[in-house]
């Protein structure tokens, strides 16, 4: 079976075992599969050793046996991973309540949510309702207050991350490619406040196109918006960013972003 291209690691237990040192570069190598007799000889390591690491990695289903091959007195068992990348789902190192919390307002919220339709779910129930909207409200009020909160965009791309992994593993199972787009810029701001006027404008648009091509009965899509300080230097192991101080925001002539020309826009570099 091939390898799917991405897994995600959301039960603790299955992330303890691939954390020790010789199980990543067991991982790492086994992109490529190879037996135990392979691995300890490119690793230097004792076979017994090698394999005890590969028996751990397949209960926990992160390998799995590509092939056996006869071999004089035994059978060598060719390992391979069962994914090209595994990422870490962020809520496996939350604390448990904060995990619980999580965990009631997903239920919360596909409570309220109805089918892929988009209609409200319930049974008619007056109380019901009445819960759902102002569980909403709520909901908005808290979007709100966390709209320019560093958490809130860490969680909401944490989200993403474990969505879309999870899909795409699934569709990469049934031999389909998930259906996906991204969408980057740069943009430069004068002052702290034009942060908030472009949010609000974008917001605005984003809205206006949202509702021109929302269908009901059709497939539902989850768009997110984010914007962050690009790195500087020091996030950058020492290498300039394009809008740092360093460069005082300023276009830098023949950069591989404006080719020496000015992005569309304004006469400044803007995205």
């Amino acid at each position: 079976m091939a390898a799917t291209e991405m897994t995600l690691m959301d039960e603790p237990d299955r992330l303890r075992v691939a954390l020790t040192s010789i199980r990543r570069r067991l991982l790492a190598r086994l992109r490529e599969p190879a037996s135990a007799v392979q691995l300890a000889a490119e690793f230097d390591l004792p076979r017994q050793r090698v394999g005890y690491h590969l028996r751990v990695l397949e209960e926990a289903g992160l390998i799995e046996l590509v092939e056996e091959r006869p071999r004089r007195g035994f059978v060598e068992r060719v390992m391979g991973v069962t994914a090209n990348a595994f990422l870490v789902d962020p809520g496996v190192l939350t604390s448990p309540d904060e995990a619980n919390e999580a965990g009631e307002a997903n239920e919360a919220g596909e409570a309220a949510g109805g089918d892929e339709t988009g209609e409200a779910g319930g049974d008619g129930d007056g109380d019901g309702d009445r819960a759902t909207a102002t569980a909403e409200v709520a909901g908005v009020f808290r979007r709100v207050a966390d709209q320019y909160a560093a958490e809130h965009l860490v969680e909401v791309a944490a989200g993403t991350v474990r969505d879309v992994t999870r899909m795409a593993a699934a569709a990469d199972r049934r031999g389909v490619r998930l259906l996906t787009f991204t969408l980057e810029a740069r943009v430069r701001f004068a002052e702290p406040g034009d942060v908030h006027d472009f949010t609000d404008a974008l917001a605005e648009a984003f809205s206006q196109v949202a509702a021109r091509f929302d269908t009901p009965g059709g497939r539902p899509y989850r768009l997110v918006a984010g914007g962050h300080p690009a790195p500087g230097p020091r996030e950058t192991a020492g290498r300039p960013v394009q809008g740092t101080p360093e460069t005082a925001g300023r276009p830098v002539p023949g950069t591989p972003e404006t080719g020496g020309q000015p992005a569309p826009g304004t006469p400044e570099t803007r995205s």
